[in-house]
């Protein structure tokens, strides 16, 4: 090896394949070759740290599967099922906005003072289970929306009004402070058009009544009644909560719509 280092010059012969032509000499020194060979393996490291961190052929030959830890595989799992959940939430909440549009599509209709006949091919979309509730809904249907009387609204719950209605606000309704779990009545009799959970107001249930009116009660911690019921006036429809992301405490936010647009409810409630 140190005699390597001794020699000063190197020869390198070309041996042509043609017998013809006659051998051909390099003469190179030690130090001009090692400089080639230093610049050679410069440009092969440089080029193939290239083509590694900036081009899909890492991809292949390093897997993003061979390079993650167990820790990393771990809060790659975690996403992914975060992932999922968020798929089905997603879509439950596209279940719900459906059917909270058709609700509010109701109470912008003139269903409820169209003869049964008319009537009953709308209120058989609505998510009823098994056929005696549609032979109570028609049952009640005659006694409820033949009657000659003008329809009147009762007060929802007990409790004080601690915001009124102001539609250039935003706010569409009255809010009823109360104790949570406080019993919440339907203010007319109708059918309910929507029962669920809404992000923004959580627990929500709207009936539909006569005359082209529809109450909504938002913020509930609970609801006793479901799509498709009928339910009467001063009847027990949910218990009064914090739910939704809209709510600032416990309360009962209720609103009555005419026509789809919402009025003063402390304009047309009885007070007794």
């Amino acid at each position: 090896m140190l005699k390597l280092f001794k020699v000063k010059k190197f020869s390198i012969i070309v041996l042509p394949e043609e017998t013809s032509s006659e051998p051909r000499s390099i003469k190179i020194s030690f130090a001009k070759m090692m400089t080639y060979i230093g610049i050679y393996s410069v440009i092969v490291f440089l080029l193939g740290f290239y083509i590694i961190s900036f081009t899909p052929v890492s991809e292949v030959l390093f897997p993003y599967s061979l390079r993650l830890t167990e820790s990393d595989k771990k809060k790659v799992e975690i996403l992914n099922s975060k992932v999922v959940f968020l798929a089905k939430e997603i879509e439950s909440l596209k279940s719900v906005n459906k059917r909270l549009k058709f609700a509010i599509m109701l109470g912008d209709s003139t269903l409820l003072n169209e003869p049964i006949q008319q009537k009953d091919s709308i209120i058989s979309k609505l998510p009823v289970e098994g056929n005696i509730l549609r032979v109570f809904v028609k049952l009640f249907d005659k006694i409820f929306y033949n009657q000659k009387e003008d329809i009147f609204f009762i007060k929802p719950a007990e409790g004080f009004v601690s915001r009124s209605f102001d539609p250039e606000r935003g706010h569409n309704g009255n809010d009823y402070s109360m104790k949570e779990n406080s019993p919440i009545f339907a203010s007319a009799g109708g059918y309910v058009v929507f029962a669920d959970y809404t992000t923004n107001y959580g627990y929500t249930i709207i009936i539909n009544h006569q005359e082209n009116y529809l109450t909504k009660y938002l913020h509930c911690a609970s609801l006793l009644k479901k799509d498709g019921d009928f339910v009467r006036q001063g009847e027990l429809i949910a218990l009064s909560g914090n739910s939704g992301t809209e709510s600032t405490g416990p309360h009962l936010h209720f609103e009555i719509w005419k026509d789809g647009k919402p009025i003063d409810p402390s304009k047309i409630l009885i007070k007794f």
